[in-house]
């Protein structure tokens, strides 16, 4: 689908209404049947009691064995003339008490070099999980099939998805993976912010799913899930980084066999390409990865404005994803090229390289590769809903805000526009975009892909103007120059709040999406959703699972 034109501002803000005034009680659109009396009083009246069924139990059905296969590209054997010069070679796991030392000291790639890239990061507390290798799945066994009650209370409406819609579950590396020093892996910033954030969690362990991917694939598919998006860290292919240095085949190995084993359990691989973690070799230190509020765009440093070796961060991403691609671009259907790029920009530099890495990415993969599949990248945003949509000033205020964090990226590469003035009028060193540029980078996205996982209701600076925010680079509310409030005018939460910055807000869901809908026009992915429900680590692992708030 080709995009058009972007709605006027006045559409959009018929878009975004929030609060629609009523007297009464409002109509209980959950209630299939609304219980009346033909008379003034019921009758009453008694019989035998005896115990009825009050349970209906639900068994989820899971993905069927596949009967056929569909290829999405050529095989590697045929795209291999596309990345030349690969040479792979594997190295060992890191052991940081260990009283082994490398001695090839004059390979530039061996192990010395790979155990100085480990070294170079004064570790704290470096812990190890307790697999080292891959663990064979095990059975589902029926009892654990049975889904929970239903939700009694929740709505009753007779909704259904269309006959295209696609349900799965996403995970990332860094969350999920643990092994980070196992099998040729080199650090990547997201282990090191661990160590400059105090409280913040390290994904030294996780949930080790690098060893235990078939156990969880396993369930997966039982529950009937059909797809499954994961990431590949860039340095569990490319321990060195950059281009013309070797390939780890053992990273290699292990996502083939993830990918095979997802297919044979009758689901369908997707594939991100970069969730925080860019190769620290980006970096001269630890200090350089946070990001001090106000000071840039995003919140952590992931280096896409960096060099190294005299090698851009943008060449350098862009062959790690060539060779991705050419390994598995006959068996996954679906690619993402960045995760959440704005929350990862330091500068007018990184969005720069976020754009042009991921459009030369699509190109080669529907031009060069020539495959079928669909190509995109996801974004974040707290939509900005008005805090009073007949207010022009608050409609203005979000329509700001949400047109920084999503058009900066979303115009040039699904309406071939420049870059929109809440990112030109407050980003000073923006890179322009020519006319040669918008033309290359125009369409290069199959869909829309966004993680909305909350909305914020947006007002003006209280004391001040927007442009007056944008052009002060030492604001309190930069970059997005726009006061953010989790209170409505009526004094209520605009959700239920989550134990994190979450509150529920599904009144505003279809508003977002008609939002993107009729802005971008492009065909919409939501690529994660929830929020965390408070204490839920203090709770027993069958009160875990009756999961009532996440279950509406």
């Amino acid at each position: 689908m080709k995009p058009q034109a972007l709605l006027t501002v006045s559409a959009v803000a018929v878009a975004q209404q929030v609060y629609v005034p009523i007297d009464g009680p409002s109509s209980r659109s959950q209630c299939a049947i609304n219980n009346t009396y033909a008379t003034a009083l019921p009758s009453y009246s008694f019989r035998q009691f005896s115990f009825t069924q009050t349970e209906t139990v639900r068994i989820a059905t899971s993905i069927p064995a596949p009967t056929t296969t569909t290829s999405y590209a050529p095989p590697y054997a045929s795209l291999s003339p596309l990345v030349t010069s690969l040479t792979t070679t594997q190295w060992g796991n890191w052991e940081p008490s260990s009283n082994v030392s490398a001695t090839d000291f004059g390979s530039p790639y061996g192990n010395a070099s790979w155990s100085a890239l480990w070294t170079a990061v004064p570790w704290v507390n470096f812990t190890r999980g307790i697999y080292s290798t891959t663990v064979e799945p095990t059975p589902v066994p029926s009892s654990e099939l049975v889904l929970p009650p239903p939700e009694v209370f929740g709505p009753q409406g007779c909704y259904s998805f269309p006959a295209d819609f696609m349900l799965g579950v996403a995970a990332s590396a860094v969350q999920i993976e643990g092994a980070i020093a196992d099998e040729g892996r080199t650090p990547v910033h997201i282990d090191v912010l661990s160590l400059i954030t105090p409280g913040a969690a390290s994904d030294f362990v996780a949930n080790e799913n690098y060893y235990l991917y078939k156990q969880d694939i396993e369930r997966i598919a039982a529950m009937g899930v059909k797809y499954y998006r994961f990431s590949i860290p860039w340095t569990r292919i490319l321990p060195f980084a950059l281009p013309d240095t070797p390939v780890n085949q053992q990273g290699l190995s292990h996502y083939d066999d993830l990918i095979n084993f997802v297919l044979e359990k009758g689901m369908l691989p997707a594939i991100m390409l970069h969730h925080t973690d860019s190769p620290f070799q980006f970096y001269s230190n630890i200090s350089e990865i946070g990001i001090a509020s106000g000071t840039g765009i995003g919140y952590t440093d992931s280096g896409f404005q960096r060099s190294y070796k005299n090698v851009s961060y943008e060449d350098a991403f862009v062959n790690y994803g060539k060779i991705v691609m050419t390994h598995f671009a006959d068996r996954v259907p679906i690619w993402w090229t960045f995760n959440e790029p704005l929350l990862g920009s330091r500068n007018g530099k990184s969005i720069d390289t976020v754009i042009k890495a991921h459009a030369r990415l699509y190109h080669f993969y529907h031009e060069e590769i020539k495959g079928t599949g669909k190509v995109s990248l996801t974004f974040n945003n707290n939509f900005g809903v008005p805090r009073d949509p007949s207010n022009a000033d608050d409609v203005d205020a979000a329509n700001h805000f949400n047109s920084f964090q999503l058009a900066t990226f979303a115009n040039p590469i699904f309406l071939g526009l420049d870059y929109p003035e809440s990112y030109t009028a407050t980003i000073a060193d923006y890179v322009p975009l020519t006319e040669e540029d918008l033309r290359y980078i125009n369409g290069t996205a199959d869909f829309f892909s966004i993680q909305p996982y909350t909305a914020t209701v947006v007002s003006p600076p209280p004391n001040d103007t927007i442009a007056a925010c944008a052009a002060n680079t030492s604001h309190p509310l930069r970059p997005y120059c726009v006061t953010q409030s989790t209170t409505t005018t009526t004094g209520w939460n605009i959700g239920y709040r989550s134990q994190s910055y979450v509150y529920l807000t599904p009144t505003y869901f279809r508003t977002y999406l008609n939002y993107l809908w009729n802005t971008f026009r492009a065909p919409l992915a939501v690529t994660e959703f929830g929020f965390p429900v408070f204490g839920e680590a203090e709770k027993e692992q069958q009160d875990q699972e009756f999961d009532s708030p996440r279950s509406w």
